[in-house]
């Protein structure tokens, strides 16, 4: 998860885009301490820490991949 966490800090962003599901940190959260990310599901969007966002990108099998909105890259 080491690489997962190195590659949101430079905004790279995970998802599924079959269901809709994406994790990213947003631009202005790239270069805090203890940044907030971005996780979208279902039309719903919902601030996590950067624990909650690797565990969900673990646990749902996320990927490097292009948001409809962001492109490929949150900055």
């Amino acid at each position: 998860m080491v690489l997962a966490e190195a590659k949101l800090r430079v905004g790279v962003i995970y998802g599924d885009p079959e269901n809709n599901e994406y994790v990213y940190m947003p631009g202005s959260e790239l270069g805090v301490k203890d940044p907030l990310c971005v996780y979208e599901a279902e039309g719903l969007r919902e601030d996590v820490d950067m624990r909650e966002a690797l565990r969900l990108i673990r646990v749902r099998s996320l990927r490097p991949t292009r948001h409809p909105v962001w492109g490929e890259s949150s900055c």
